[in-house]
């Protein structure tokens, strides 16, 4: 990945973890999920004891400004990359890759 900051909005938490389970600094994995049948560049977002949390946001309904889709940081990365959870702010969660 290059050497500007990228940062990423994290989606479906409700629907793995809760809100409540994030906190700012935790670091995350971001790991490529290929065998997701809804999304050929998905990218699932666990937690430090490998529980999933959500997924990185792949949609223009659902990335907030500023951060990049799991489209465009898809080919950027190995099969698994790092993150650093920044802001958690009216629903979203922002992290950095890390």
């Amino acid at each position: 990945m290059s050497d500007k900051k990228i940062y990423v909005t994290i989606d479906h938490i409700d629907d793995f973890c809760g809100y409540n389970h994030l906190k700012v600094n935790d670091v995350l994995s971001l790991k490529k999920d290929r065998n997701n049948i809804y999304d050929d560049e998905a990218i699932a977002v666990y937690d430090d004891n490998d529980k999933k949390c959500g997924y990185v946001a792949n949609s223009v309904h659902s990335v907030a400004r500023g951060t990049y889709s799991a489209g465009r940081i898809y080919d950027l990365m190995d099969d698994e990359k790092k993150s650093r959870v920044c802001f958690i702010l009216n629903g979203d969660v922002i992290a950095e890759v890390i």
